[in-house]
């Protein structure tokens, strides 16, 4: 097995686009050998937990309706060439992911950090909800076969938190400045949303058929 660890946040959307790719390559190399785990990196660590209306958020962010527009059209034809449920149209709330990140924690506990992550991606980018609230998180977990009632005792009690933002400085620290990132076999580092023929040499690469 090789390791690959994604450092990625589920607000991301090159992220969604990113791990839709490697998904596909994995797809159609069903013995890739990735030993995957998922690792929390936010977009925004000073965001307030309730979040703030999106329209706010990005007019601040890119300083018009234009910009954003603009900076999203890339994302939106992306998703759309590879197939992918999005409608930014529906968000109506850009969330505090911290909460999220834990989530990713625990289900990594269980062996289901993936399907939470999609679940995540999908809940976000093709539903609109907003996935800093309680009962999105729950949902999602219960979805992906955890305990609904355990996941709303450790949200509840705080647990992890800080370790959470504690993880996500000193990724910063060690000099990311954005996500995704993919690092290989604990020494190669990927940034960005690969496409699915790189992932497919990478694979190829590493069982040695390349």
């Amino acid at each position: 097995m090789t390791t690959l660890d994604i450092y990625s946040d589920p607000i991301c959307p090159w992220c969604y686009i990113g791990k839709s790719r490697l998904d596909a390559a994995m797809e159609i190399r069903p013995d890739h050998g990735f030993e995957i785990s998922w690792h929390p990196f936010m977009l925004n660590p000073d965001m307030p937990p309730e979040g703030m209306d999106r329209r706010d958020y990005l007019e601040a962010k890119f300083g018009s309706q234009k910009a954003v527009v603009e900076a999203y059209l890339p994302v939106q034809k992306a998703a759309t060439a590879g197939g992918l449920p999005i409608d930014l149209g529906r968000i109506g709330r850009t969330p505090s992911t911290l909460d999220a990140h834990r989530l990713i924690h625990w289900a990594g506990l269980e062996g289901r950090q993936s399907a939470v992550v999609s679940l995540l991606f999908r809940a976000y980018f093709a539903e609109g909800a907003d996935i800093g609230a309680r009962a999105i998180l729950l949902a999602v977990a219960e979805t992906a076969g955890m305990d609904g009632k355990v996941v709303a005792r450790l949200l509840d009690s705080g647990a992890d938190t800080d370790d959470i933002r504690a993880q996500d400085a000193d990724v910063r620290g060690r000099g990311l400045r954005g996500v995704p990132a993919f690092v290989i076999a604990g020494q190669h580092v990927v940034a960005g949303a690969q496409e699915v023929p790189f992932w497919l040499q990478i694979i190829d690469e590493l069982a040695g058929r390349a």
